[in-house]
């Protein structure tokens, strides 16, 4: 295998036979100072662009929108996982906020069993995102918010500094980052023909796999490990998709 891994030439192009995506875009990390970053067509099950990368940053995905367009490829739609300043590089490009990642950001300000019955109510709300639709989930917040205001304005003050914080910070930001990401919750309701899925799930499912099977060969040197990933990035090692 690993005599084969070296004699494969490698072809940096993956040919496509359509010229208009939707990606799913995201970075994975092996290690602190390892990381991956992948385009991926989930209606065609390709990964289109690829780099390894230290941080994920604007700029990182910015050569990847850069060298599909500049290989004449259109990009119709994206999805992303809401990581701030990503969302920039697309801004004249429909996208969609993934579902579970707006869960995830949710649970973690308000942890997995909330005792306020405010984030109760909240967490209640956001169990419904895959269910509803854009107007719907902004009425909801709205009159939630309506019902709270009063307790989300509370603060506590220092005694010691004397200088004062909201109460109950966690609930406001869970509740800020539903505000900010609606107008992009519902893009594939909006634009039905783009086929555009509400989550990163296909390249999520992607990185477990491609981390398990690199884990089988834990004893490949750094070279031939990278070879490996890109195989199985271009397609050449299939699994399940």
């Amino acid at each position: 295998m690993q005599r084969k891994l070296d004699q494969n030439k490698i072809k940096p192009v993956i040919r496509l036979s359509c010229k208009e995506l939707v990606i799913v875009a995201d970075t994975t990390f092996f290690s602190r100072k390892n990381g991956l970053a992948v385009f991926r067509e989930p209606n065609l099950k390709k990964n289109v662009w690829w780099r390894d990368t230290v941080y994920e940053t604007a700029d990182l995905y910015r050569s990847g929108r850069e060298h599909l367009e500049n290989s004449g490829l259109i990009i119709k739609g994206v999805v992303l996982d809401g990581r701030r300043g990503i969302r920039g590089v697309f801004e004249n490009i429909p996208t969609q906020m993934c579902h579970f990642h707006q869960k995830q950001i949710v649970k973690r300000y308000l942890t997995t069993r909330p005792k306020l019955e405010a984030s109760r109510e909240l967490k209640e709300i956001v169990k419904t995102l895959a269910d509803t639709n854009e107007q719907a989930l902004a009425d909801k917040l709205n009159n939630w918010h309506e019902k709270w205001k009063d307790f989300l304005k509370q603060k506590t003050t220092n005694p010691e500094t004397g200088r004062w914080s909201y109460t109950h910070k966690r609930i406001r930001s869970a509740y800020r980052s539903l505000k900010t990401n609606l107008p992009h919750l519902f893009t594939y309701q909006k634009f039905p023909e783009l086929n555009m899925p509400n989550t990163t799930n296909s390249l999520d499912g992607f990185f477990n796999r491609l981390k398990s099977l690199l884990n089988v060969h834990r004893g490949l040197s750094p070279k031939r490990r990278k070879r490996l990933a890109i195989e199985i990035l271009i397609g050449k090692i299939n699994f399940r998709s």
